[in-house]
């Protein structure tokens, strides 16, 4: 079995966008900060993220097809423990606990590809002496 590309995840989100409403945030624009209570995913349609995990980690540039802010899923009184930050123009798929159950149960598939994007996340800023200031490729 292949793993699911960064393209897969962008088609899957782009079909959820088409029954929800898209967030639009300006460059420059702060989507939340560190500390801020969490309820919802956001998935990346079209843009930049900047995540910025405070100074004494890397931060990292999120594309389409990239998803961010899981951990609201997780936990019910989720902080947000990095700054999102629009690094250009974005449209931002954002779903709550409900609405991400649902897609999941709509689109098995889509819990993979956010999985595969996790885990390509993780070991880019696992990486000792990689640049942290490229994207990840999910």
């Amino acid at each position: 079995m292949t793993s699911p590309s960064p393209a897969a995840a962008l088609t899957t989100m782009r079909l959820l966008a088409q029954k929800q409403n898209l967030r639009s945030f300006a460059a420059g624009e702060v989507i939340f900060r560190t500390g801020d209570e969490g309820a919802s995913v956001f998935g990346i349609v079209d843009g930049e993220v900047e995540i910025d995990w405070g100074q004494e980690h890397h931060g990292e540039i999120l594309g389409p097809g990239s998803s961010f802010g899981v951990g609201a899923l997780v936990d019910n009184q989720h902080r947000r423990v990095g700054t999102a930050t629009a690094l250009r123009d974005t449209q931002l798929l954002e779903m709550n606990r409900e609405e991400f159950l649902f897609a999941l149960q709509e689109l098995p598939m889509f819990a993979l590809e956010m999985l595969h994007g996790l885990e390509d996340r993780l070991g880019h800023i696992k990486q000792p002496s990689g640049d942290l200031s490229q994207p990840p490729q999910a």
